[in-house]
Parts: structure tokens; sequence; C-alpha cells
């Protein structure tokens, strides 16, 4: 269930793509603080690493598409401690997909990473780019 992020990675399209909108969504409804987005992404990294690691294992896939937990993750680093408008929202949203789907360089080297580390690593530093480009965005 983690894993899916309560099933939705068995969505038979773009299940990434939900999963990261399923986070907006919840962003934009409940508008929680910096705090506890920062605890929720904690948590999703670590249970996210731990269950993708299982399913990887159990599926024997480096990254089975069902799992988006890293897709969750990695849109929450996209916003966190950014103002809760929606449209940093929205532009978290388009440059996480864009980074997590292009894998540019240095993102795509962490895919050499196996296990749940590495299904976590990619869509994390794709999280953190689009997060500091926001952040520059705003500076002008």
């Amino acid at each position: 269930m983690i894993a899916t992020v309560f099933f939705i990675g068995y969505c038979p399209v773009a299940p990434g793509t939900l999963a990261s909108a399923f986070a907006m969504v919840i962003l934009l409804i409940f508008a929680p603080s910096d705090t506890v987005i920062l605890f929720i992404l904690i948590t999703s990294l670590i249970l996210g690493t731990v269950a993708s690691e299982k399913v990887a294992k159990e599926s024997n896939s480096k990254d089975p598409s069902y799992v988006v937990i890293d897709e969750f993750a990695g849109y929450l680093t996209a916003v966190v401690f950014l103002p809760l408008n929606w449209q940093i929202l929205v532009a978290g949203f388009v440059l996480f997909r864009f980074f997590d789907i292009l894998k540019p360089p240095p993102i795509r080297q962490t895919q050499k990473i196996a296990g749940g580390l590495g299904i976590m690593l990619d869509d994390f530093l794709s999280g953190v780019i689009s997060n500091l480009l926001i952040r520059v965005f705003l500076l002008l």
C-alpha cells in the first residue's frame, strides 16, 4: 500500500503522474504547514525506500512501474518550504514531472544505484532541482 500510494500505482495510465497529482491535491485541500509537509516528506522517503526495496525484490524488477511512492515524495520535495499557492504547486508539478521523465544528468546517474534507494533517489533529485528552480523564479 505504501509503495503504490494507496494503490494509485496500479492505475493503467500515468500512475507516477497521478501519484504526484495526488500529493498536489492534498496540499491544495489541506494547506499543511511546512513542518507537516516536511514530516510527510521524510516519512515518505524512509518508508518509500524500505517499501520499494521490498516490492522490487518480490517482483524481481529494478523499478516496478506500480511503485509510485518515489513520485509522491519527489513532488513534496519540489514544493517543500515554498508558498502554498496554486501557482507554485502547479509549477512544482510541471517542473518535477519534466525532470522526472527527462532525467538529465546528474539525475540519470542515480538510476545505477540498486534497490529502494535507487528507486527513490532520482525522484528526490528531480524534486530538489525543481524546488531550486522555483526559488530562482521567485527571486526574479
